[in-house]
């Protein structure tokens, strides 16, 4: 069982979806988001209801993922813990990109401007 937290309504300019739902399970990539299309998620209130709801699809490339309640969570669900049922993947620690291909344009404009000074 893998616990994660409500991060957020899924909601567009002028819409949001109040089923529909952004959670952070700390997955480190897209790949392990969308490995966890189907599961089953369930929301416990400080009162003990259960909402029920599953996971859709991914959403966005840090590990972020969609998930559509039966019923819509209350406002104060924001921020609390849900919980994943059924055998998921291991959470990964976030990494940072590695910062190569900032260095690797460096590189290549420094030798075009190298060039262009000899002309």
């Amino acid at each position: 069982m893998v616990k994660g937290i409500v991060v957020q309504f899924r909601r567009g300019r002028h819409r949001i979806h109040e089923k529909h739902y952004l959670l952070d399970l700390n997955l480190g990539s897209r790949d392990d988001a969308k490995k966890m299309a189907g599961k089953e998620v369930e929301w416990k209130s400080p009162s003990g209801k259960i909402i029920k709801g599953k996971i859709s699809d991914a959403h966005g490339n840090n590990g972020l993922v969609r998930a559509i309640f039966e019923k819509g969570l209350p406002g104060q669900a924001m921020t609390t813990e849900i919980e994943v049922k059924g055998e998921t993947p291991k959470p990964v620690e976030k990494t940072e990109k590695p910062a190569e291909k900032k260095d690797e344009k460096k590189e290549v404009k420094e030798k075009k401007d190298e060039t262009s000074n000899k002309e």
